[in-house]
């Protein structure tokens, strides 16, 4: 009997610096997106409501752009992962859309819980980072691990994803906290960025748990993206350049696109043992 090492090949791309910077942008297109379904177009939305159903909408024209918003991107969010886990390998296309679908689901669903809700910021990001250390935990104490190159089963991938789209939400929440409390959107951004660096360095430095700096990294990444996000698309006012959060939205696509094109794409490896004879 000899042990010999197969390789599987996972339906979630290797990390490398490429997907770090295509992430970010993601995040940041996330947030665009959803504030232009959310905020931009919520007029818009009043205005079919009245005319399909012959009266104003039961509620406010903000929580009808979350409401809607919410359900629009939940749903095509839920489609997109339906795909990911019927693939038979990576796509990356495929899952860049997905990881998308999940900030832009995160970013409505956030500002609804926030804003409509009533819970605040602080209380968002409490409970949204309660419900990312939950399912850590859970896919943990099922699987045995949370590495991402372990994702290469169903059971594995629905609990990335659903880790995932917890962390996307936390993160929308997360950065309006920090932007609100002072800082504002380019002082956050400064932040959140600068704590990415600090992570950076300890990669390289010590020999700290790679998972761990991982999944710190990919939450960190989404209030990264959220206060960048607000910066383009918010009025001078609050601190924003005020620019078209449609075409913000579009010019994000159009370089994430590119990127996906240009830059290689390859699925993380699992290294599973065997038993051979």
């Amino acid at each position: 009997m000899t042990n010999d090492q197969t390789i599987d090949a996972s339906k979630v791309p290797a990390v490398t610096l490429g997907f770090w910077i295509v992430k970010i942008l993601a995040t940041t297109l996330g947030e665009t997106a959803g504030d232009t379904v959310s905020m931009t177009w919520k007029n818009n939305l009043v205005a079919l409501w009245t005319s399909l159903f012959g009266t104003a909408p039961p509620i406010s024209p903000d929580n009808l752009g979350y409401v809607v918003g919410t359900l629009l991107f939940a749903t095509c969010l839920v489609v997109l992962v339906w795909a990911q886990m019927n693939a038979k390998r990576f796509h990356p296309l495929l899952y860049w859309a997905t990881i998308v679908a999940s900030t832009t689901a995160g970013t409505t669903l956030a500002d609804f819980a926030d804003r409509s809700l009533g819970i605040g910021y602080s209380g968002g990001s409490l409970l949204l980072f309660s419900c990312v250390i939950a399912s850590l935990f859970v896919w943990h104490r099922t699987l045995g691990t949370v590495n991402v190159d372990t994702v290469v089963t169903p059971s594995a991938e629905a609990f990335y994803w659903i880790t995932i789209t917890f962390s996307q939400t936390l993160g929308t929440a997360l950065g309006d906290w920090v932007a609100d409390a002072g800082p504002g959107y380019s002082g956050g951004a400064l932040i959140f960025g600068a704590m990415l660096t600090v992570l950076t360095l300890v990669y390289y430095a010590t020999s700290i748990n790679r998972v761990i700096l991982f999944w710190a990294a990919f939450i960190l990444t989404r209030p990264l993206g959220a206060t960048v996000g607000d910066f383009i698309d918010k009025p001078v006012t609050k601190g924003g350049l005020e620019f078209s959060r449609p075409v913000a939205s579009m010019a994000l696509a159009a370089v994430i696109l590119a990127l996906i094109l240009v830059l290689p794409q390859r699925a993380g490896l699992h290294p599973s043992s065997e038993v051979a004879a």
